[in-house]
């Protein structure tokens, strides 16, 4: 049903994906593993490069890209419905941002300034694909033992940043901003992304810091905003289906994927060619990148 405009080329993609999708889950297939090189060639056609299958790229680089591309291909625009991909992986939320006044002026300064339409609370409502989560910095000292501790943090204490009460400085060359995030509509799968790489003017640097997280049933009506939560929303409890893994130095380092096999319950782990089984308990272990979580289907 999509109407495409003569030469359009870029729709190759999406025939690549669909082809790729269908030989994977043809029941009737006659070898046991797929190739995935057309689709592979496909993307590094459309990406004009930016994506090459010699070298290793970041995952969420990648993803946006991909899932954004497909989704204008199919003649998505930017309402909710307008593709599959936003139908299942957009979400909404509202932001609010308050300008702060310069630290050197003096108390009757800034209340002027504060009075001003330009410092008053300014409300935005935006869709979003996948969350960003902001770890906490990790401690520069180490242990009695001249080892540094690897820090952990809690799932939760990551979403807080989406609650609609938690606020966040962030700074241009000439400002300082207040952001607090609101959810007003979490999708069927949400994706996380967990911001490990911070880059600054002369190198990468990598935050090593574990989150702990369950497998089943996270809740995400917590980060609901409290409209919402009065609507009586009960489909809020999702479970992890998809986990993407960092090891390494920030430029050197490799990536692992971890897949739930929905049909038998068992988690695989993939890296390259490599497939092992896993168990669940060892993926909470690991320090996650991007997580997919998908709606329990009987949390109601």
């Amino acid at each position: 049903h999509v109407k495409r405009p003569p030469g359009d080329s870029m729709f190759t993609l999406v025939q690549r994906f669909g082809e790729l999708m269908r030989k994977m889950w043809n029941p009737r297939n006659f070898k046991a593993h797929v190739s995935p090189h057309e689709m592979l060639q496909a993307v590094v056609l459309w990406s004009s490069k930016r994506f090459q299958i010699t070298e290793q790229g970041d995952p969420i680089d990648f993803l946006s890209w991909f899932l954004n591309t497909l989704h204008r291909a199919l003649k998505g625009n930017k309402q909710p419905n307008s593709s599959i991909l936003y139908k299942i992986f957009l979400g909404e939320m509202q932001i609010y941002t308050r300008k702060i006044p310069p630290v050197e002026l003096d108390d009757t300064a800034k209340a002027q300034l504060l009075a001003t339409d330009e410092y008053k609370d300014q409300v935005e409502h935006t869709n979003f694909i996948y969350l960003t989560c902001d770890l906490p910095p990790p401690p520069l000292f180490t242990d009695e033992f001249r080892e540094n501790i690897i820090p952990q943090v809690n799932l939760y204490q990551l979403l807080g940043k989406f609650n609609g009460s938690a606020e966040k400085e962030y700074k241009t060359y000439k400002d300082n901003f207040m952001k607090r995030f609101e959810i007003t509509r979490l999708p069927q799968f949400i994706i996380l992304y967990i911001k490990r790489f911070t880059k600054n003017t002369f190198f990468l640097e990598k935050n090593p810091t574990i989150v702990n997280f369950p497998i089943k049933n996270v809740d995400f009506g917590d980060i609901l905003g409290m409209r919402q939560r009065d609507k009586d929303v009960k489909d809020t409890k999702y479970n992890l289906v998809a986990n993407i893994v960092h090891d390494g130095d920030p430029k050197k380092g490799t990536y692992r994927a971890h897949i739930l096999h929905k049909a038998n319950g068992q988690w695989y782990e993939m890296q390259d060619l490599h497939v092992t089984e896993i168990l669940p308990q060892m993926i909470t272990l690991t320090e996650s990148y991007i997580q997919i979580y998908e709606r329990c289907a009987d949390s109601s």
